[in-house]
């Protein structure tokens, strides 16, 4: 469904699918072990507020197990997930105790390094955590319930959504994840996103990796992978807007080497020395391009133009038209040492800057203090 944009200071906070399969789950628990029936669940969040959930659906079955699910409310955040049904079955079991398992639309992890077994689901530490402890709340709260339960999460159509998602390229397939750490989703948040670039990252690392490219979109990544056809796909991250969370990631992994690919707006935005390249927190900043510029030889009428050109590829196509040569490797070099900076000495850092055709048109390195490998 489309959501136009709205006021930030109007936007609605939303739920995330840690926090409605935990609600789903409960409610199936509890219809199971009462014998009655569920309209609405109350459960106590990770960040510890208590939230009740209307529930889409609560059902029971020929076998005994009991079937809930809620609608995932992203608020106004533009979540793929919104209106996602995050299903919970639950199963009496003779042993006691509480399993979780994935089912149809939960993805499976297939590569190490995202801190969850390989070939289980794709069902994070915060939300399994809080899930296990409000099913046994149920099962220790009814005296007269034996045995224990077995919890199976469900999305119907999670495999779709999972497109819109960075899973793949993390190693989940076949549906989505079962994430947050605190149960809320923050409109125009950019928390989930930050965190899949954690995964990828750490991920990279898990499998062996010890150079990684890191870029800020398709376009970029795919000049990645024609410039250093030998990495493995793992080790290609999208970093999108957060290089300098990316630089600390990678150095906190343990990596030797990082390449960043960009194009000039965003590569112009780490040279001005920004850890966070959104267009909503940072300018480019044009009149670092026209000081740079002049060092370059640009004459003052030139160097003027390029400091009110309306954005970094204006800039650098006005330097180009008047035979001003190098300003990409400036800028490269200016990128290079600010993400040195980011990351650290023990991290080498190659820059790269290409145009829209994935053309290098400029590049620079940060050696920092350690033997790298290609």
């Amino acid at each position: 469904m489309d959501r136009e944009p709205k006021d930030k200071s109007t936007l609605r906070t939303g739920f995330t699918t840690g926090a409605c399969s935990q609600a789903a789950a409960r409610a199936a628990a509890e219809m199971l072990a009462s014998g009655g029936d569920r309209e609405r669940v109350t459960v106590r969040l990770p960040m510890g507020r208590r939230v009740t959930f209307a529930l889409e659906r609560h059902e029971r079955h020929a076998d005994g197990s009991v079937t809930c699910s809620v609608v995932k409310d992203a608020g106004d955040d533009p979540d793929c997930t919104h209106g996602a049904h995050l299903t919970a079955t639950v199963r009496r079991t003779p042993e006691a105790g509480v399993t979780l398992e994935g089912g149809d639309g939960v993805g499976t992890i297939t590569r190490p390094g995202l801190g969850l077994p390989v070939g289980g689901p794709a069902i994070n530490p915060v939300p399994r955590e809080h899930i296990l402890r409000e099913v046994q709340e149920v099962i220790d709260a009814t005296p007269e319930f034996s045995g224990g339960m077995r919890v199976t999460l469900a999305v119907p159509g999670g495999g779709e959504m999972a497109k819109h998602t960075l899973n793949d390229r993390l190693g989940i397939v076949g549906g989505i994840s079962i994430l947050g750490t605190t149960g809320i989703v923050r409109p125009y948040s950019t928390s989930a996103f930050r965190a899949s670039v954690t995964q990828a990252i750490h991920a990279a690392a898990a499998q062996g990796c010890t150079h990684i490219a890191i870029t800020t979109g398709g376009r970029s990544e795919t000049a990645a992978r024609a410039l250093l056809p030998h990495l493995p796909g793992g080790a290609f991250v999208q970093m999108g807007d957060f290089v300098g969370h990316a630089l600390r990631e990678a150095a906190r992994a343990g990596l030797r080497r990082v390449t960043i690919v960009g194009m000039i707006g965003k590569l112009s935005k780490l040279a001005d020395g920004k850890r966070q390249t959104h267009a909503a927190g940072s300018q480019v900043n044009t009149k670092m391009l026209a000081t740079l510029a002049r060092k370059l030889g640009a004459d003052r009428v030139l160097a003027a133009q390029i400091a009110v050109a309306n954005t970094g590829r204006h800039a650098m196509d006005l330097a180009t038209a008047a035979g001003i040569a190098g300003l990409p490797d400036a800028v490269c070099r200016r990128a290079a040492g600010h993400a040195g900076r980011f990351a650290g000495d023990t991290v080498a850092v190659d820059v790269v800057m290409t145009d829209m055709e994935g053309v290098v048109t400029g590049r620079s390195r940060y050696p920092g203090t350690v033997e790298t490998a290609g």
